[in-house]
């Protein structure tokens, strides 16, 4: 009889504290809203730097992945301690060829100057770029203590750990898709286009992994 008292109490002590925690954010959201003002005291965008790029952007994927995050507590119940988010992540990767650090032979030109050959270095990955306006929390379950702590934090909701979990699953995906070789073909084709355009009637591209 003492334990289950002790766990009713215990339970009747934490839903005191969530009402008190809920009532608290109401109160504050009204009085935060009378009277609000929004001022943008923004300073100027500065200019860090400038590179030049010497590089093909050929070809660009679209991705979306769903992050299902959850963190348990040991001991505890998920009600009590512990949260579960679900959040969608929409960016881009492109896909581009280096031509920065091409060899001095890597473009051979026939005697007759018909004739073309050019080698480049196979295509890279950037780094996923992801879209601010198209990812978003889907859904989020909080334990009571979790949402006091997240009341009380200076910064609540922080989404950093989301954004970098979807943006290596985006570049895993990426990696796993043909987007390299989409970029491939298309460096060629841009490449044969463009020399034939000034006079060279036989074209050969060829990669540095290619006879």
């Amino acid at each position: 009889m003492t334990t289950r008292r002790t766990w009713r109490y215990l339970a009747g002590a934490l839903v005191v504290i969530a009402l008190l925690v809920v009532g608290a954010r109401l109160a504050w959201t009204w009085l935060n809203s009378m009277g609000e003002q929004t001022i943008d005291r923004s300073q100027p965008v500065l200019l860090q730097s400038i590179q030049d790029l010497s590089r093909f952007e050929a070809a660009t994927g679209t991705f979306q992945v769903v992050v299902d995050l959850e963190k348990d507590a040991n001991f505890l119940p998920d009600a009590i301690k512990g949260s579960r988010t679900l959040f969608v992540g929409s960016g881009g990767v492109d896909a581009y060829v280096d031509f920065s650090r091409l060899p001095k032979d890597a473009v051979t030109v026939g005697k007759e100057r018909t004739q073309v050959t050019v080698r480049l270095p196979r295509a890279q990955l950037e780094k996923p770029n992801l879209d601010n306006a198209k990812s978003y929390v889907f859904a989020q379950q909080r334990g009571i203590l979790d949402r006091v702590q997240d009341f009380l934090s200076a910064s609540p909701t922080d989404q950093r750990e989301l954004y970098v979990l979807a943006e290596k699953k985006i570049a895993e995906a990426a990696t796993a898709s043909d987007l390299r070789t989409r970029a491939d073909t298309n460096t060629r084709l841009m490449l044969q286009g463009l020399l034939k355009s000034l006079g060279f009637t036989k074209v050969t591209v060829k990669f540095s992994d290619e006879p």
